[in-house]
């Protein structure tokens, strides 16, 4: 019987994969436990166009954080933090910090797409990757100066 996942399915398949299976496994496990519906012509329509919105919506998704990648990628954001003597910071910029500057400069991202390679620890101008999606990352300048 031919079945399409709704679920990944350990040494099955993934989503909206389209398998063989023996009809006694589909009817007592897969549709029991909805993770798959019988291969009618309308369940593959219904796949066919839940993949169609899907890559839009991934479209549109790339399309802005490409956008914002280029409104981002030549500006320079001041980090303002308290400091010791010798420009020496009582803690570590972390990736909440900077995400909090581009929050206050109006551009929402989240903080585990940007990465500090080395702990910045004093004043000073540093270039950070800042991961949007996937396929887009750049890298981000900030500024490190004393309040």
């Amino acid at each position: 019987m031919k079945v399409v996942l709704i679920q990944d399915v350990k040494n099955l398949g993934k989503v909206d994969d389209i398998v063989n299976v023996n009809d006694g496994y589909a009817r007592n496990f897969l549709f029991r436990k909805q993770l798959a519906l019988e291969a009618t012509p309308e369940n593959l329509n219904i796949v066919k166009t839940r993949k169609k919105a899907e890559a839009a919506k991934h479209q549109k998704a790339l399309k802005e954080a490409q956008d914002t990648a280029e409104k981002l990628k030549d500006q320079v954001f001041e980090l303002p933090v308290k400091c010791g003597e010798g420009g020496r910071l009582y803690g570590a910029i972390t990736a909440m910090d900077v995400a909090q500057v581009l929050a206050d400069a109006g551009f929402k991202i989240d903080k585990r797409g940007i990465q500090i390679s080395q702990p910045i620890k004093s004043l000073g101008e540093y270039t950070i990757d800042v991961r949007l999606l996937s396929e887009v990352s750049f890298p981000l300048k900030i500024k490190v100066v004393a309040l």
